[in-house]
């Protein structure tokens, strides 16, 4: 696999700040993820420049920025998605409940099954609806039982709101499904294993309006019981869903700031101008 180097088109520069937050970013109560001094290398080139960044407990946090900003790549740092890629390394801290996942011991595949993934284009296997989402419960031995494992497949597809769009169409192939019931299928195959955090990079990019409001009706239930963080171009849809959102430029965490803040009055001139369509 190659190593990817980011590209970044931009009259703009980052010079050396502090981020800027509002203390209501820092009231929200003990963080679930929480970031520090992060940077990433691709090979000799720097994808990240020392990103501190909390996200509280079944919140949804927003990333948002121009293409090749960063926002990819430190989503996949919230997984170790990016170990997959040879080459690449991270300096700093990632703690999920306190505990680093870059630390010695780390069990990288619990890791992902505390930390599930949506990817942006849909990716059900050629299987059965059913065995989509039971696919992680059986590799994973998570069931004892054909039983358990039938309501554990349901209950991840009610959770995904697709049951009983799916429910009399179990045994049929996925593929079969329309592309927005398969990004719900991917949502429910990750919901299955029972995760804390969810990750989705663009979840909704490549649906049409109606298969998005429903991506986006599905974040709002799903965060009374995960913690969501998203990666989105979509800057009405970043309003929408979330509650607490993330400007990155150049590798580098300009603002981050609660949504109704960062889309009303930002603290940074370079995110105002981001926000209202001067460049990006």
């Amino acid at each position: 696999m190659s190593t990817p180097t980011p590209t970044i088109t931009t009259k703009f520069s980052v010079p050396e700040r502090r981020v800027k937050t509002t203390s209501a970013v820092h009231l929200t109560g003990p963080a679930k993820v929480s970031i520090r001094n992060l940077n990433f290398y691709y090979g000799r080139a720097q994808a990240l420049h020392d990103i501190s960044l909390d996200v509280p407990e079944r919140f949804v946090m927003a990333f948002i920025g121009p293409s090749g900003c960063g926002k990819s790549t430190f989503l996949r740092t919230l997984n170790r998605m990016n170990d997959v890629i040879p080459g690449t390394r991270a300096e700093g801290e990632v703690l999920i409940d306190g505990r680093d996942i870059y630390g010695s011991g780390t069990d990288v595949v619990d890791l992902r099954r505390r930390v599930g993934m949506v990817f942006q284009k849909s990716n059900p296997f050629p299987k059965s609806v059913f065995e989509n989402v039971a696919y992680g419960l059986r590799i994973n031995q998570v069931t004892s039982s054909k039983s358990e494992l039938e309501g554990r497949v349901e209950q991840a597809l009610k959770d995904a709101a697709l049951w009983t769009e799916v429910k009399d169409r179990l045994k049929s192939s996925a593929l079969g499904l329309s592309g927005g019931q398969q990004q719900r299928l991917c949502i429910a195959r990750a919901l299955a294993i029972r995760p804390e955090v969810i990750l989705m990079d663009e979840p909704a990019s490549a649906l049409d309006p109606i298969a998005t409001t429903k991506i986006e009706e599905l974040i709002f239930d799903l965060k009374k019981h995960y913690t969501i963080i998203i990666v989105t171009h979509n800057m009405q849809q970043a309003a929408r869903v979330s509650d607490l959102t993330a400007f990155f430029l150049l590798g580098k965490l300009i603002e981050v700031n609660t949504t109704e803040k960062m889309f009303t009055a930002p603290g940074d001139k370079v995110t105002e101008d981001y926000i209202t369509g001067r460049f990006g």
